[in-house]
């Protein structure tokens, strides 16, 4: 509770100074102790009543020093409000750009760009002389394969999966009302649908991880009943399982037993005060046929929702032998998540969160040709996660193959994450990522939800304007050879001379093959993630 001694120690100097006034014993020492300690009461006070900023309900009087800092402009905020704690410049720009938009504030920026147009590395989308104006109302995608009975139209900016235990319930409810106003998706991350996901109504992508929490049964087995019940659910829209994530692919996962409350044990179905361990693979299927039929049951089991996977893309042979499979048994998910391994998480090993797993670039570029080469592009939706915050982000990746985007940190900083890089510890300043509820308090639920609507509501607009400015009227209009990068001093290329890209059903040849196809494609198997 030391962050609220600064109240503390104001409202000691005012009942002090009022005692030295009263016997008139202090003179001087009254006034210096009366006076300051009423107007830091007084500002502790109204720190602790006001909703709008999460810092300052939770750290009454010496938030205010952080906001200070970013009302000076530009030297020090440069310095002190948009620097990263590790020295790296992502969220300089894209940090303030969130908070300008997520708030409704003016997003333009004096003097054009801060970038070297000349350094290798930067990239830019070619625009048409001929602009035209996308209406915001079509930017969404249907998904849904010939196997779905209920396809789902979803945004082409969703709020991608982070669960409630490493999310506080009140950020769950912001993110979700914030979904339910503007029309797109919340991801529940796999620590099912909770009370908090429930509440406001929004649309749900319900992700199963390896623990099958929601719909499992004593032995941490999937429970199919207990699926279907949950799934039945009109707000669920998908079913996602999850394979593995960007931050830490390959890694299970353990919520320590002092941490299960009765609401998260309640949420995920797991005994309270017991750890609630995510295993590091499924226990449900080893194959790729198994994979697939598994996919399969959960469409069934859901009553035709579309249901896909999600994954960070590691051995390329492995997503291979899972195309190969869908070949071979004619099982197609409605949908495929890359999620990039430069992703973010609560808390994550060093090793993995910065060496182990595929940048999203390669493994969306990998999932695209695969299916285009086997034929199966036009039946399944691409979606894609890994550092997406403004609408070139967007773009960027569609350019490549992506369909539609999701965004955790983008999210994240609408709902007023500062960066204290405090997840794990169950302190977060603002609310966000603590169980804490005094800490939670600090979260305005309403205002935060609105400002998760505009952040996404602006930056849909801003990836309209984006297209329109190339003379494109819907991201699926996006082709390789509207995304170009520099790569030295003089020379730049576009994103189709820089990498192979596949035509339809060239896998299905003899034709030769780029690597890594060349590498795998003849090799993989249905029956077996391992080469033949």
């Amino acid at each position: 509770m030391t962050r609220y001694l600064p109240l503390l120690l104001a409202v000691l100097a005012l009942v002090l100074g009022v005692e030295l006034w009263v016997f008139d014993t202090g003179g001087l020492t009254a006034h210096l102790l009366l006076w300051p300690g009423l107007a830091l009461t007084m500002v502790g006070a109204w720190d602790l009543v006001q909703s709008s900023q999460a810092v300052r309900r939770n750290y009454p009087i010496i938030g205010r020093m952080r906001y200070l800092l970013e009302s000076i402009r530009p030297e020090l905020r440069q310095y002190f409000f948009e620097s990263d704690l590790d020295g790296t410049p992502f969220s300089r720009a894209q940090r303030a750009v969130v908070y300008q938009r997520a708030k409704a504030s003016l997003d333009k920026r004096p003097f054009g760009t801060q970038l070297d147009y000349e350094l290798p590395g930067h990239e830019w989308l070619t625009h048409s002389i001929a602009p035209c104006q996308p209406d915001p109302a079509s930017m969404r995608v249907q998904i849904g394969g010939p196997d779905c009975r209920q396809p789902y139209s979803s945004s082409v900016l969703n709020i991608s999966a982070m669960s409630f235990g490493s999310l506080s319930g009140a950020a769950i409810r912001a993110l979700n009302e914030g979904a339910r106003r503007g029309g797109f998706a919340h991801d529940t991350g796999e620590g099912s649908i909770s009370e908090h996901h429930r509440i406001p109504g929004g649309d749900l992508v319900w992700e199963l991880g390896s623990g099958y929490f929601g719909c499992r049964d004593a032995r941490g087995r999937f429970d199919p009943v207990r699926f279907a019940e949950q799934a039945a659910n009109a707000q669920v829209k998908m079913v996602e399982l999850k394979l593995s994530q960007g931050a830490k692919p390959g890694h299970g996962g353990i919520l320590p037993a002092a941490k299960v409350s009765p609401e998260i044990a309640k949420a995920r179905g797991v005994p309270q005060g017991v750890d609630c361990v995510s295993p590091a693979n499924h226990p449900e299927f080893s194959t790729p046929v198994g994979l697939l039929e598994f996919v399969a049951r959960l469409r069934e089991l859901s009553g035709g929702k579309p249901v896909g996977f999600k994954l960070c893309v590691g051995h390329p042979w492995e997503f291979l032998a899972i195309v190969r499979a869908m070949l071979d048994t004619g099982i197609v998910p409605d949908f495929i998540v890359i999620d990039g391994a430069e992703g973010g998480t609560g808390a994550s090993p060093p090793e993995f969160a910065d060496h182990v797993g595929m940048p999203l670039r390669d493994g969306l570029l990998l999932a695209a040709n695969a299916l285009v080469g086997a034929g199966l592009r036009d039946r399944i939706r691409i979606g894609v996660s890994g550092k997406i915050v403004t609408g070139f982000d967007m773009a960027r990746v569609m350019a490549l193959g992506a369909d539609w985007c999701n965004s955790a940190r983008g999210f994240m900083f609408a709902l007023g994450c500062i960066q204290a890089q405090s997840c794990h510890t169950d302190r977060c300043p603002t609310g966000i990522a603590t169980q804490d509820p005094i800490r939670q308090r600090g979260l305005d639920v309403d205002g935060k939800a609105a400002r998760v609507h505009r952040f996404q509501a602006n930056t849909v607009h801003a990836l309209g304007e984006v297209l329109g400015a190339a003379g494109l009227l819907h991201p699926s209009q996006l082709r390789p050879w509207h995304l170009n990068r520099r790569i030295s001093r003089n020379e730049s290329r576009r994103a189709d001379q820089l990498y192979e890209f596949l035509q339809p059903g060239s896998l299905l040849g003899d034709a030769p093959l780029p690597a890594p196809f060349s590498d795998y494609w003849r090799q993989v198997r249905s029956d077996s993630f391992a080469l033949r």
